[in-house]
């Protein structure tokens, strides 16, 4: 299985290459300059696992929430890639992703500043190094986010830097350590999409829709 990820929906830009088992990637912050990083990120990655892109099964990207142009590009790319060599698209959640990444089992509460004095939320479990989702992903003022039940979580995403004195105590307190600069990450994004692939959750580029809460 070969399958090519990518995600621009943050200031990171976030791109790697799962090839028959392992995964190579590249992920770093590059506001404003994604267009001119993903597809040469690409060729590289490919050039150096010696993998022709006519090889790849499926396209992977992350759908946001996040930055409106970034989730954009990432989507329009992927749809280009895949139409291109007629291969499905495997779609995942940016917070999915950056709660992927986290080292920690256990619930995860992902935060990403949405702007406009508002949060993109995510609550997830990790289980054995892989998350699932464990409630809807939300567009909240700070004041108004809550756990969907009481334990000691873990906090990641930026949110919780450009919102510490305004999102509830209760909520804090909960929380037994934070990452807020914790952002999407290529081996992240693959790791979930190669399990979504093998479920058969790959879908027709065409289908695929960004994410954009707002």
């Amino acid at each position: 299985m070969k399958i090519l990820g990518f995600d621009t929906s943050t200031e990171a830009c976030a791109v790697g290459l799962y090839n028959g088992g392992q995964i190579s990637s590249r992920t770093e912050l590059t506001p404003r300059r994604h267009t001119e990083c993903v597809l040469p990120w690409r060729e590289e990655l490919l050039a150096q696992s010696e993998c022709s892109k006519h090889e790849l099964d499926a396209i992977a990207v992350g759908i946001g929430p996040g930055a409106f142009t970034g989730v954009r590009l990432a989507v329009s790319l992927a749809q280009g890639m895949a139409l291109g060599l007629s291969i499905p698209i495997v779609a995942i959640s940016t917070l999915a992703c950056i709660a992927q990444a986290c080292q920690h089992d256990g619930p995860i509460a992902v935060l990403i500043d949405a702007r406009m004095d508002e949060c993109y939320i995510g609550f997830y479990q990790k289980r054995d190094g892989m998350v699932k989702s464990i409630a809807p992903e939300q567009l909240l003022a700070p004041e108004n986010i809550s756990l969907p039940f009481e334990g000691m979580w873990i906090g990641v995403g930026s949110g919780f830097a450009s919102y510490a004195e305004r999102l509830p105590a209760t909520m804090l307190g909960q929380l037994k350590c934070i990452d807020s600069n914790a952002l999407p990450d290529a081996t992240a994004l693959l790791q979930i999409a190669v399990r979504e692939f093998k479920s058969g959750a790959a879908q027709a580029p065409e289908l695929v829709q960004p994410r954009y809460l707002r």
